[in-house]
């Protein structure tokens, strides 16, 4: 078989480009990438620089990071020059982008830690804004995004750190191509087709450039669709839903007056489309304002929180009517006096209509006639009662746009005051639509696996289940055993659900009431010793509807202030209960939250809420702020976003959009490991399930969205292990592959081993008895798996001669329950206790553990050490663990000395900069590295020897740190 050469591939490309309107050059290394971009700055600036003046503006860009310089690109630099004139120098034109000069060159050669040879670059005004790596037809995507992650590591920083200045990464094997933004903490799972404004995805590499790379959509795409997230430091691309939604707004404003509105589905960053929505209109000179609204305060703070992110300081929030009516009239100042008259306000429904049909209103009579554009989230919920018509009232000349990822049709629309309306009725045209089944196929959400669990028996006919649905009385849902049967099937499956507790899940139940007793049975249960979840519970008190939307809300801020207690038995009761499960939460986590403060209420869901959130951070302390269980009634069961959230329990009876929303809780995307959102329903939900998902997708979805059953998953196992067994029989046959092609053919049939595995797991059907292999043999075969992993990896074996690099080892599916060293202790004590025969099939298992947990392997030599030189003179078991301590902190010493002395760092400067990366979980800089020094290394072997001490701090880290929590 004849595939088409990358070569052949790559001139193609050029040509295409060529005939675009990019310009061919010729750049071989980075002194000539350096030429271009003089040559290139001067043309863009009608300029010309001296030899001085440049190497100042080489200075300049070769400062920061992959952040810092998406910064610089889009500003200016100035200096005076030799006539004591002030220059300014741009580097990129986002207003008139096609102003901007475009190149196409290929084989840019650059060396760092290795010599890298680039495909092809597309050159901006002589800056790298975007690298297109190929592959020939039929290798996996994978492999060209390994190989772009190695030249991040190895050589972009290299010659002024010019290749920093990417903004997109292409990948391509001709037949598949995506795109991606320059953030070296995203998986593969962030890269993205391209599409048409109809979904239809464009995957052949001709037509993506064609419609993508062409310089007046790149150009655009750089200047308008690149978002710097401030809080995370790193560059964000829109997708293509996301694009052709904003231009879709960003025309109707131009073009015309009316409303319409975007659907969206639930999960696919609808919040990043209004963000970009609303700063391009914002700058638009006939927009007066632009109102982003939200129907519920604990979104007015998370939606200004994420907008901030986008870019700080972007928007402020009101916390009260007042402060809205100030920012309409530009008069508000935040809390340290200063004035902010802000173009982007956020707030909530509630206050804007206080605003507006209230004491207010003369205050605002002279702004009636100015163009306001409104945007509504979640516009399903917020947009259907009176307030709607006031708004368009009063502003008269305001356009409404809103976004939903479930809208109100006919089949699902409620009747109020104003009889049944849908989302058309309100907004309009809806002007461009992305479903659950587009964002399925293209894996910006996840699919759901549901499961549904019967309480109780039929008398009658005790071999079938009685889904409870069937029984449908209130008495059943309120029974103690109903209670206490679905709290235990939680305990015993929890792990399995959230991969041992690195997941957190949501419980939704019926009513304050069930949310009590569940949460009294599981604080019973924990006392008891049957479990260690950490839950916690919220709801709104006073409030014991069963709302079949599943909407629920924090009280606006001027209604938490004027609250007084209740006095009626029941909601004195459900705030009673409310402080008593908050004080448990205090003690958990040293906090002080009360329903008794408005600001400390709202403190309360705020901490909650970033409980789950943050999770994902890699600086975020699982082992001291982990929250596994929230219990709620619809709190937090729309528009709570939290990627570390997998599982929802589901004790409530959910319907049409409702239950989409509460579903898609579970669904958003994160690496390898988390395969589908987790449903366990206590509910016969299918149909409700079935109808919800015609509703808001087609009638062929359900296959799409609902994950296959346990059977399917589990012939799909069968056929990865046949595959497995056909390359290595044994997992010793692993040793006798004899090139490293045999070795990547086990590598990616384990991997695929895994992931049907990583999925089976999930189910509360596994067990590993009904398993063609045992969990043993598993861990054979996972150990050589990791043995190659080390050796390509670990071992830093050259990229240019390793094929195994450029392979995803997917080391987030090697998961096993939580391990660490006080776990490895004990087993030490049951080790040293053991005097029979037995003890040395024990101390394999031990270090077959160390070598199967990624996080314990690098610790693995020093444990074994500990076994054989120091465990035989301990005579009492009980003292192990004093012993290990000392023993650890020992050779922790040791290693911080031997580090020290073999790279000539002073120990105790050293010892301060690793203490600083351990707490905040950012890497130093090299110039903090070069500090620690006797004395600074020339600038040819700065770099390498920066890299070299960092790695060895990583590792010091990683051995003597990461795992050592009780």
């Amino acid at each position: 078989m004849s595939y088409q050469p990358e070569s052949l591939l790559e001139n193609k490309l050029i040509q295409q480009l060529i005939g675009l309107g990019y310009q061919a050059v010729a750049i071989p290394d980075g002194d000539a990438l350096v030429s271009n971009l003089k040559s290139q700055l001067e043309a863009f600036n009608n300029t010309r620089f001296t030899e001085k003046e440049f190497d100042g503006i080489l200075n300049h860009l070769a400062k920061g990071n992959v952040f810092d310089k998406a910064k610089t690109l889009r500003d200016r630099f100035s200096f005076t020059n030799q006539n004591d004139e002030a220059v300014y120098v741009r580097f990129f034109d986002s207003e008139n982008w096609l102003n901007n000069h475009f190149q196409v060159t290929n084989q840019v050669t650059q060396e760092g830690t290795y010599k890298n040879r680039y495909d092809v670059t597309l050159l901006v005004n002589g800056l790298p804004l975007v690298q297109i790596e190929l592959k020939r037809r039929g290798l996996e995507m994978k492999e060209a995004f390994n190989q772009i992650n190695r030249y991040q590591k190895h050589s972009f920083w290299s010659h002024n750190g010019l290749f920093q200045y990417v903004q997109l990464f292409i990948i391509s094997n001709g037949g598949n191509t995506k795109y991606l933004a320059n953030n070296e903490l995203q998986s593969v799972k962030q890269t993205f087709f391209w599409s048409d404004a109809n979904n239809t995805n464009i995957t052949e590499l001709d037509e993506f450039a064609a419609d993508f790379l062409n310089p007046d959509h790149l150009g655009k795409m750089i200047a308008h669709y690149i978002v710097i997230n401030e809080t995370y430091k790193i560059l964000m691309a829109l997708r293509p839903y996301q694009y052709y939604a904003t231009e879709a707004l960003i025309n109707r404003v131009k073009t015309s007056n009316d409303n319409a509105y975007i659907w969206h589905t639930t999960g696919s960053g609808k919040t990043l489309t209004s963000f970009k929505t609303s700063q391009i209109l914002m700058d638009l000179p006939e927009v007066y304002k632009v109102v982003f609204v939200v129907d519920r305060k604990d979104l007015d703070y998370q939606t200004m929180t994420e907008f901030n992110a986008f870019k700080s300081g972007s928007v402020d929030t009101t916390d009260s009517t007042t402060s809205l009516v100030q920012q309409f009239l530009g008069t508000f100042k935040d809390k340290k006096g200063h004035a902010k008259d802000s173009d982007l306000i956020i707030t909530t429904i509630q206050k804007l209509n206080n605003a507006i049909s209230g004491p207010y209103l003369a205050q605002l009579e002279h702004l009636k006639n100015e163009r306001f554009v409104f945007i509504f989230d979640e516009c399903h919920r917020s947009q259907f009662g009176k307030t709607h018509g006031r708004i368009t009232e009063f502003f008269s000349k305001s356009q409404l746009f809103g976004f939903t990822g479930t809208p109100i049709f006919a089949d699902n629309a409620s009747k109020n005051d104003l009889g049944k309306r849908t989302t058309k009725d309100l907004f309009g045209d809806c002007l461009h639509k992305y479903v659950i089944t587009d964002a399925i196929r293209d894996e910006n959400v996840l699919r759901f696996g549901i499961e549904y669990y019967s309480v109780f028996k039929h008398k009658n006919q005790p071999q079938f289940d009685l889904m409870v649905e069937d029984i449908n009385k209130k008495e059943v849902f309120e029974d103690e055993k109903y209670i206490e049967s679905v709290a235990d099937y939680i305990i015993a499956n929890h792990d399995r659900k959230t991969f041992s507790k690195d997941y957190s899940a949501i419980f939704a139940v019926s009513s304050i009431d069930a949310a009590i007793a569940y949460y009294d049975v599981f604080q019973k249960k924990k006392a008891a010793g049957a479990h260690d979840l950490r839950i916690a519970t919220i709801f709104t008190y006073g409030a014991n509807e069963d709302d079949p939307d599943a909407q629920d809300y924090m009280p606006d801020y001027e209604m938490l202030h004027a609250a007084e207690p209740q006095t009626d038995y029941l909601a004195s009761h459900t705030r009673d209960k409310l402080e008593a499960c908050i004080a448990d939460y205090n003690q958990m986590y040293g906090t002080s939250y009360t329903t008794k403060d408005a600001k400390l209420f709202e403190g309360y869901f705020k901490d909650i809420s970033k409980r789950l959130k943050e999770r994902e951070k890699i600086t975020f302390n699982d082992e001291k702020d982990r929250l596994d269980i929230v219990i709620v009634v619809n709190m937090m069961l729309t528009g709570f976003d939290a990627k570390k959230v997998n599982t929802l329990y589901v004790d409530k009876n959910l319907k049409q959009h409702g239950l989409i929303q509460a579903f898609s809780r579970t669904n958003r995307t994160l690496g390898d490991q988390k395969s589908q959102g987790n449903i366990l329903c206590f509910r016969n939900l299918k149909k409700a399930t079935d109808d919800a998902i015609t509703l808001f997708s087609n009638k062929d979805a359900i296959e799409v969205v609902i994950m296959p059953e346990y059977e399917d998953i589990a012939e799909k196992f069968d056929e990865a292990f046949d595959n497995l067994k056909e390359i290595t029989p044994t997992y010793q046959s692993v040793n006798d592959l004899e090139s490293e092609t045999e070795e990547a053919a086990f590598v990616q049939a384990f991997r695929r081993l895994m992931r049907s595995l990583n999925v089976l797991q999930s189910y509360t059907d596994f067990d590993w008895k009904n398993m063609p292999l045992d969990a043993q043999e598993f861990e054979d075969y996972k150990g050589k798996y990791l043995d190659l992993y080390d050796k390509v990896k670990v071992g830093g074996a050259k990229e240019k001669v390793s094929i195994l690099n450029d392979i995803d080892f997917e080391l987030e599916l090697i998961h096993q329950d939580k391990i660490n060293v006080a776990y490895i202790i004990q087993l030490l004590a049951n080790l040293k206790d053991d005097k029979t025969t037995g003890a040395a099939a024990k101390k394999k298992a031990i270090l077959d553990l160390l070598g199967g947990d990624m996080k314990l392997r690098s610790k693995r030599e020093l444990i074994e050490k500990f076994i054989e030189e120091n465990l035989p003179h301990i005579s009492d078991s009980d003292t192990i663990g004093e012993a290990f301590h000392d023993y650890w902190q020992e050779q922790k010493v040791l290693a911080l000395g031997k580090i020290c002395e073999d790279e000539n760092l002073d120990q105790a400067q050293f010892k301060a900069l690793i203490d600083t990366y351990i707490y905040s979980g950012k890497q130093p800089i090299r110039d903090d590295v070069f500090k620690c020094l006797d004395s600074r290394p020339s600038i040819l072997k700065a770099r390498s020897i920066g890299e070299r001490i960092l790695e060895k701090m990583k590792h010091y880290v990683d051995v003597f740190i990461q795992g050592m929590q009780a």
